[in-house]
């Protein structure tokens, strides 16, 4: 059974930094595009970064410069380092992997980052 376990969230003060992690377990091959995606309240998730299998980068406009997405392929996991954080950046941040013969999504279960003003 495929998983996704993000590790990282938690409490940091405006300006400061955070590390995320998501280690994906019973994908067998073929993992394409890992990525971040996060929700505020009452909104629909959107897309931080993503990083393809090549490791093609995307950013959201708002965290370019900011936050680096990187994958390890052999651990099945990937990584977003956030930087220069922002209060108006809590939220849930969630995992994405897109695996498989038929490119299905996998989602990790959230974690929260609360920045501290």
């Amino acid at each position: 059974q495929v998983q996704l376990v993000e590790s990282g969230g938690g409490l940091v003060q405006a300006g400061g930094s955070l590390r995320l992690s998501c280690a994906a377990s019973g994908i067998l091959f073929n993992i394409r595009t890992m990525g971040w995606y996060r929700q505020f309240p009452g909104k629909q998730r959107e897309l931080v970064a993503d990083i393809t299998s090549g490791g093609s980068t995307n950013y959201a406009d708002s965290v370019k410069g900011r936050f680096t997405i990187s994958r390890d392929n052999i651990k099945n996991t990937s990584y977003l380092q956030m930087n220069s954080l922002k209060p108006e950046e809590k939220a849930v941040y969630y995992c994405n992997t897109v695996a498989g013969l038929y490119a299905r999504n996998y989602w990790g279960q959230g974690t929260q980052v609360t920045v501290s003003s």
